[in-house]
């Protein structure tokens, strides 16, 4: 297998469904009292992009696209519209968004990451497929115009020279999510002349 560096179309991922998910188990005794156990460290993305499909056109791109990954063989990119950025999705990204690491005078790379929460326990998300030209970099609070280069196939920041410690390194972005299909099958409805559907386009993040 293999991931292509390949977007699924944006169009139809934006009549999506989906979202993360995660997998607790939680046993209850007979008093009532629970106990629950977090068993995934990171949350998994699902979505179903047949709500997206349109006409007969949507389902040729979508039939194309799907006979080049293989089915599920092969990974891909996938832009979740409701999270696709280092801040709110109304926002532009800025240096400062995020905060990636801490200098210590000798750590060259960085990998970008995304916090979810403040408060109580916030969640780190790694974030391995920026978008190529969105990335900006800052450390010490001031912008980085050079010095940095990122790999779009990791989310790996490497500098030319490692930033001073104590410095906080920076990150704003756009991103992809990782994702394959989720079924081998995919069963397309033609009942509806120069219309018809395909009920549905299971979608699920990979880890990479």
């Amino acid at each position: 297998m293999a991931f292509h560096e390949v977007r699924f179309p944006t169009d139809i991922s934006f009549g999506s469904r989906g979202g993360p998910r995660r997998k607790t188990l939680i046993a209850t005794s007979a008093s009532g009292y629970e106990e629950r156990n977090s068993q995934w460290a990171d949350s998994k993305r699902e979505y179903n992009a047949g709500y997206g499909v349109k006409d007969i056109n949507d389902i040729h791109r979508v039939l194309a696209f799907f006979e080049e990954r293989r089915g599920q063989f092969h990974g891909f990119r996938w832009k979740d519209k409701a999270d696709f950025k280092s801040c709110e999705p109304r926002t532009k990204p800025h240096y400062l968004d995020q905060q990636i690491g801490t200098g210590d005078g000798v750590t060259l790379e960085y990998q970008l990451t995304r916090s979810y929460g403040s408060d109580f326990n916030p969640y780190t998300r790694d974030i391995k497929k920026p978008v190529e030209g969105t990335v900006t970099i800052g450390v010490g609070g001031q912008e980085l115009a050079s010095g940095w280069s990122v790999d779009t196939t990791t989310g790996v920041i490497t500098f030319d020279s490692a930033p001073a410690s104590g410095q906080p390194v920076t990150a704003g972005y756009e991103f992809d999510v990782p994702v394959r299909f989720n079924t081998d099958y995919m069963e397309i409805d033609l009942s509806a002349f120069q219309a018809g559907n395909i009920p549905s386009i299971p979608i699920v993040e990979v880890r990479i």
